[in-house]
């Protein structure tokens, strides 16, 4: 079956999808996710640090901040909100400081109610199929998004 001209299949290709049961309730996880005294302590890899210059989470509110990577590299990040339904779903565009980062995707994260759990997931959009692959390879995307949700599932532990 030729699927090249599927939107579905392009869109999947483009994607790195996270999901993730976290042992929390729902508007904890998005207080958490959302919230930056609680995301300096958990967002990124292992090893990384953050400092949060601002963090407006409304449409078209701004969250800068820096990751300061255990190798001594700064990584200056820019995301900007599209949507944010509390305690529900963000839609955000992640990229660094120039506007014309070829490197910004998309990002949705939904936040499904379990009872006193949540459903955690979370749905990178790349312009490419070559882009995707870039932050695989040279980024360690994958890795790296578990890591990070390891580390919000530790933080989440610890409250």
């Amino acid at each position: 079956m030729n699927t090249r001209n599927n939107p579905l299949v392009e869109i999947e290709e483009r994607e790195i999808v996270f999901t993730r049961i976290l042992n929390a309730p729902r508007a904890l996880v998005f207080e958490v996710w959302t919230d930056p005294k609680h995301v300096a302590k958990w967002w990124g890899p292992n090893g990384f640090t953050n400092t949060i210059h601002e963090m407006d989470v409304r449409p078209s509110g701004v969250w800068r901040f820096i990751m300061h990577g255990p190798d001594g590299i700064d990584y200056p990040n820019k995301i900007v909100y599209k949507e944010v339904l509390k305690p529900e779903r963000l839609v955000y565009s992640h990229g660094g400081d120039d506007e014309n980062d070829p490197g910004q995707f998309q990002v949705t994260v939904t936040f499904d109610d379990q009872g006193n759990k949540t459903e955690l997931t979370m749905r990178m959009l790349f312009v490419s199929k070559e882009e995707r692959d870039k932050v695989v390879k040279e980024y360690g995307a994958v890795e790296g998004g578990n890591q990070t949700l390891n580390r919000l599932e530790e933080h989440l532990a610890k409250m």
